[in-house]
């Protein structure tokens, strides 16, 4: 029996997202996912639920908000050794979410393309991506969390010497690269916005 029961996949770059997820799958991993991520996964032949029927909630403002649900950020915040978020969670029909595998809009390539409107990049500022990572990353000791396209390989071996698991040493190290990611990325942001205000001047 797979230790990890459920992940959630939304990711920008989908290079070997098909392989990876086909390899969660056959360790019996159910897979939530949302919008172009979902149909890349089917297209592939994998079972995939949307986020929007797992939650009851549809996606809304162009995409804005998708994940930003109770049932999404409890099921990754909820501590599986702690008896009342447990019960908490069962009482508003949550289940647990035990794997985040994300990569953000792409910010960096979009503010780089010529002639690109200051909409365009506020519209890559990717929102429900950072949080759902930074969510998992807080609780590594229960939720694995994966931010980079290689490390799939290695995780996926390793989940297979464990019986479907991770180290506690293998979530930690990537809850760090999580931080060090989105901290690089808000950083991109911050510079961004700084530069637009100094040309305002």
């Amino acid at each position: 029996m797979s230790k990890i029961k459920r992940a959630i996949i939304s990711v920008s770059n989908k290079k070997g997202i098909a392989e990876f997820a086909k390899e969660l799958n056959a360790m019996g991993i159910e897979i939530l996912s949302t919008g172009g991520t979902a149909k890349t996964l089917r297209d592939a032949g994998i079972p995939v639920k949307d986020v929007s029927e797992y939650t009851g909630f549809p996606e809304m403002l162009d995409g804005r908000v998708k994940t930003l649900h109770p049932k999404i950020h409890g099921g990754l915040l909820s501590r599986r050794s702690n008896p009342k978020d447990m019960e908490e969670i069962k009482k508003h029909g949550i289940n647990t979410i035990d794997m985040v595998v994300v990569n953000l809009y792409p910010f960096e390539e979009t503010i780089s393309k010529p002639g690109v409107t200051f909409e365009e990049a506020i519209e890559n500022i990717d929102i429900g991506g950072p949080t759902m990572l930074r969510s998992a990353s807080k609780n590594f000791q229960d939720v694995a969390v994966i931010v980079d396209p290689s490390d799939y390989d290695k995780i996926v071996d390793e989940m297979k010497n464990l019986n479907g698991d991770l180290s506690y040493r293998t979530k930690l190290e990537l809850a760090k690269k999580v931080f060090r990611h989105t901290s690089r990325y808000d950083t991109v942001i911050a510079n961004y916005l700084t530069a637009i205000i100094e040309k305002k001047k």
